[in-house]
């Protein structure tokens, strides 16, 4: 069995996989932490459900297996920085970290390191003065002993008797740019976005739309470019977790393994890229996938995602697709009445976890 949990993780990922091995002990892979409420929210003194869920692993005396942060966005980071920041115990549950650190990538590639990429951690070691010891996050999982130090990128793989796990991303190219020209006040994604949300209109005018005449803009972040993404291969059924990817480097991996439109890969479970980003997901990577089920993590509370566009172009290549929110504020407002009548076999539900016997 595998269960995959969708995380309430405001405008970020937060992904928990868990399944059986051959013994039939449970191993976890938890894919990012989403922002800093998806563990604890200050405002309002309150815990999110990477706090319930890591209590729940402990109490079944669980580990996390592999840790994946995927990039450094704060969707995606900041809820495991608050999680090691608060509980002195975090290393003690993680087996495994896959991690690019920006020092890694310049001793990896002989450059000098990008300032900008570098993460901080305010640990609280002596809590009678209440004083943190500042740490950079490589530094904190190096001392934990729960990080190989490795370039996870694409062709990286992990395999086992009942899984196998496939990097599609990033490339070296990626991770040169990331390194040459990431900076911190260019550093956030909104003008992925549109500036405002494009969910009045209907699935249909968007078809029309790009079939007549229209140019797809790739997402230029070097940031998102940098994602880690996963091919899960669990029991001869996939599942693909793309991050903030962008969609021209997943193609071609996918091509690289043989793919195509004519051969799709089958996957069980699509985790959309950029939480519904126009700029992230293009045609191209919907006819080289074939699913029904397209799981997009977001409440949409920033950046405008997802975009209405981009599920119009799952619509085009797949009319029986079924979309998978984790919020209901999104089922309840993206689509409109006319893209119900229209396209009768779609469907659209709400999602927490994803199981499959």
């Amino acid at each position: 069995m595998i269960s995959i949990k969708f995380l309430k993780a405001i405008n970020g990922d937060c992904i928990l996989i868990s399944f059986k091995d051959l013994q039939g002990k449970t191993k976890n892979i938890l894919i990012d932490g989403g922002l800093d409420a998806t563990y604890y929210e200050s405002k309002s003194n309150s815990y999110g459900e990477l706090k319930t869920s890591i209590d729940y692993l402990r109490k079944k005396n669980q580990k996390i297996n592999l840790l994946v942060l995927s990039h450094i966005d704060n969707d995606h980071i900041n809820g495991l920085l608050k999680w090691f920041e608060m509980d002195n115990k975090a290393h003690e549950l993680i087996e495994k970290v896959w991690f690019n650190s920006g020092k890694l990538i310049a001793e990896w590639l002989k450059e000098p390191e990008n300032p900008d990429l570098k993460v901080g951690l305010k640990i609280f070691e002596d809590p009678y003065t209440g004083v943190p010891e500042a740490l950079r996050f490589e530094e904190y999982l190096l001392k934990s002993n729960i990080w190989e130090r490795k370039i996870i990128m694409q062709g990286a793989t992990l395999e086992d008797d009942e899984t196998k796990i496939q990097v599609l991303s990033p490339s070296k190219k990626q991770l040169i740019r990331l390194l040459k020209e990431y900076k911190k006040k260019t550093g956030d994604d909104s003008y992925t976005s549109g500036r405002k949300k494009d969910w009045p209109l209907d699935l249909k005018s968007f078809i029309v739309e790009e079939d007549k005449n229209y140019t797809f803009s790739q997402d230029s972040s070097p940031k998102n470019g940098s994602s880690i993404t996963l091919l899960i291969t669990y029991n001869e059924k996939n599942f693909l977790f793309l991050a903030d990817s962008h969609p021209k480097q997943i193609v071609k991996s996918l091509k690289r393994m043989g793919y195509s439109k004519q051969n799709p890969i089958e996957l069980e479970l699509l985790q959309v890229s950029h939480h519904g980003s126009k700029a992230n997901n293009n045609v191209e990577l919907f006819e080289i996938t074939k699913t029904n089920n397209y799981v997009i993590s977001t409440n949409s509370s920033s950046h405008n995602h997802p975009h209405k566009r981009t599920l119009a172009r799952i619509i085009k290549v797949n009319p029986k697709a079924t979309f998978h929110f984790n919020y209901e504020f999104v089922l309840d407002n993206i689509f409109t009445e006319n893209d119900f009548e229209e396209f009768k076999e779609f469907k659209a539900k709400t999602i927490s976890t994803y199981t499959i016997s």
